[in-house]
């Protein structure tokens, strides 16, 4: 079975959460190309032979193979970009446990930032969101060990235990002087990816993260929403703020609820084989063209950043919030005979207007921002366009309370929105 996502940030409690295609055993490593200089290629080689017994005869204690190896493949691969590494066997299987949407830790998505970790997003209703960290939170230290100077897989695997063990960091957070010590609960996380509440008669779906389960979620929550509104929905509202991405195929399928046609998502790399496209299919539409709001922040990335761009490109939803996340790469799992496998950055991803995002993002048609102090941004922002819109929640506006929706700024904004829209069409109807 292929298996594709895209994302290759890393989970902490489990190896690898996005990002990949399974390819065969076969054919991983292509013949060289013509004008190659093979002879430098053989001194290196050697060069590295001669290194490897130099430390296996004179560093200060014995090491063994298998770990100067595994650390050279490590230093080989995240030398390419963050998103690149060599698994173990017991990574990969963590990996796939992962897509499942079922698995062990603290339920937090993870990326390398100048040798720091840094905070993706938190995943609903885990530990590490329950503990308050935010998008953008650097990691510095796990269990009193610094990370710095750690590959992203081995600083990852400090996060990672048992169940019902404990798991103490130092973050650093912009704003804030002074190092906040979180202590942490490990659990085995179930993530519920898709949730749904009516508001008034405007349906809100919650997509956490691309996983197995996430599209039948979405189908599922559309009905419901229906039901409880007697099936007079006047719009709906996708919040994909903090969703930090996964399955390919869950985002081109979550497309395909709101689209009816138009293109999805579209990948580019160093091979033909590399290159695909994904259409909507007609049909497979099932909000039966109900006004459309996609919620954004600083956590939206990868899968989340495809499903956003699709709407956005097709004109089929506004978005509003702020600067999404900018991870527009695809890595390929490339397994190795039983010694585990390299994940590898092969390709990058494209909006159907033919954008790539990374290291840019989804920049919303309307920006407003959750707090009256902004978070730290990925890309510069973009003024509003809609004068009924605030950018900034009003100065008394209270603390947010992910349970309290009148709290959450953005989302009240993106009633307002979508409420707007949906009177439009309905004029426009007339």
């Amino acid at each position: 079975m292929k298996m594709t996502k895209i994302g290759a940030v890393l989970l902490v409690g489990t190896s690898f959460a996005a990002g990949c295609a399974v390819a065969s055993n076969g054919g991983m490593f292509p013949a060289a190309a013509q004008g190659t200089d093979q002879q430098q290629t053989y001194q290196l080689l050697s060069l590295f032979s001669n290194v490897l017994d130099r430390v296996r005869a004179d560093y200060v204690e014995p090491v063994a193979d298998r770990a100067l190896i595994t650390n050279a493949l490590n230093g080989m691969l995240t030398g390419l970009d963050p998103h690149s590494a060599y698994m173990t066997d017991q990574q990969w299987h963590d990996m796939e446990t992962e897509t499942s949407g079922k698995f062990g830790g603290i339920g937090l998505e993870v990326t390398d930032n100048g040798g720091l970790l840094q905070v993706i997003s938190p995943i609903d209703g885990t530990p590490a969101a329950a503990a308050g960290l935010l998008p953008g939170d650097l990691i510095t230290s796990v269990d009193g060990k610094t990370v710095e100077g750690l590959s992203l897989n081995d600083a990852v695997a400090e996060m990672r235990g048992a169940p019902d063990t404990a798991v103490r960091l130092i973050v650093k957070r912009e704003g804030v002087p002074d190092p906040i010590n979180v202590t942490l609960t490990r659990q085995i996380i179930h993530v519920e990816t898709v949730k749904s509440r009516l508001v008034d008669d405007i349906g809100v779906i919650r997509i956490s993260e691309f996983t197995e389960r996430t599209d039948p979620g979405v189908r599922s929550a559309l009905k419901s929403l229906r039901a409880q509104a007697g099936g007079h929905l006047r719009g709906l509202i996708l919040d994909l703020r903090n969703d930090p991405g996964g399955l390919l195929d869950q985002a081109i399928a979550v497309s395909n609820d709101f689209l009816p046609s138009g293109g999805i998502v579209s990948t580019r790399g160093r091979h033909s084989d590399d290159n695909q496209s994904w259409s909507a299919k007609a049909g497979d539409d099932v909000s039966g063209g109900l006004p459309i709001v996609v919620l954004t922040n600083n956590g939206t990335a990868s899968a989340s950043e495809i499903v956003a761009g699709a709407l956005q490109d097709n004109r089929r939803a506004l978005v509003l919030g702020t600067q999404s996340f900018g991870k527009g790469s695809v890595q390929t799992i490339f397994p190795l005979a039983g010694n585990g496998a390299i994940r590898l950055t092969t390709a990058r991803y494209y909006t159907p207007s033919g954008r790539s995002i990374q290291g840019v993002g989804i920049t919303p048609n309307v920006t407003v921002e959750a707090s009256r102090t902004p978070p730290p941004h990925f890309a510069p922002e973009h003024e509003a366009d809609l004068q009924h819109i605030q950018k900034l929640p009003p100065e008394n506006w209270p603390k947010l309370d992910p349970n309290k929706p009148a709290t959450d700024y953005q989302l009240q904004q993106g009633l307002v929105l979508v409420k707007a829209v949906a009177a439009g069409s309905k004029a426009a109807s007339r």
